[in-house]
């Protein structure tokens, strides 16, 4: 049977010397940027606020809505839902689409930022590292879902996006592997930004001891 190797990872936080101070650039920003950076002004967005149930989804709603004064847009891009895109180029498609989108109704929005405050553009860089934890059944993965570190449910829940435009979990696509069908939809199914990492380990370690019939 195929094992489950669990990874550590460290995440680096690159500057990448881009900014802009007004809509127009912050749209042909997002068409050019890596992949690297939307993720983390999206998805590292929604994991460093996950505990703030009014905050908006994303660095884009913010900046836009809090610093420009743009609260139709700024709603607008907040209410993206990224957990449902299957990719990030579909994720950055549909910011580009609402930008533009209100730079056509406002027949240009060049109004800048108070100085200082433009939009800097960051990526994430995950270097990931293979542990100690092996699971070759269900019950030695529960074992290991109750010692790993936080950062490695991250990785293996989140940090896909950034290796693929595949959008299942590693999780998920391991319990397909090992003719776990059921376990992989109800897991695939969780919304990883409703919980905690704590709260998204205790959720699996449920679901993992359901359907282990060993």
């Amino acid at each position: 049977m195929e094992t489950f190797q669990f990874y550590s990872k460290l995440d680096l936080t690159i500057l990448l010397g881009r900014k802009a101070k007004n809509v127009p650039e912050l749209l042909e920003s997002i068409k050019s940027v890596p992949d690297s950076s939307i993720y983390y002004h999206t998805h590292k967005f929604l994991q460093r606020h996950h505990y703030l149930s009014t905050a908006p989804s994303n660095d884009f709603a913010y900046w836009t809505g809090k610093i420009l004064n743009r609260s139709l847009l700024g709603e607008r891009l907040s209410s993206i839902d990224i957990v449902q895109f299957h990719s990030l180029s579909e994720l950055r498609k549909q910011l580009i689409e609402i930008i533009e989108s209100h730079l056509q109704i406002t027949e240009s929005d060049i109004t800048p930022c108070p100085p200082g405050n433009e939009f800097h553009f960051m990526a994430s860089q995950v270097f990931a590292f293979p542990n100690n934890y092996i699971a070759s059944n269900l019950s030695e993965l529960r074992e290991h879902l109750e010692h790993i570190s936080a950062d490695a449910i991250y990785h293996h829940f989140f940090d896909v996006k950034l290796r693929s435009d595949n959008d299942e979990n590693d999780f998920s696509n391991w319990f397909r592997k090992i003719g776990k069908p059921e376990l992989a939809e109800a897991v695939k199914r969780l919304d990883p930004y409703a919980y905690s990492l704590e709260g998204l380990r205790k959720r699996l370690i449920v679901l993992v001891r359901a359907y282990d019939t060993n």
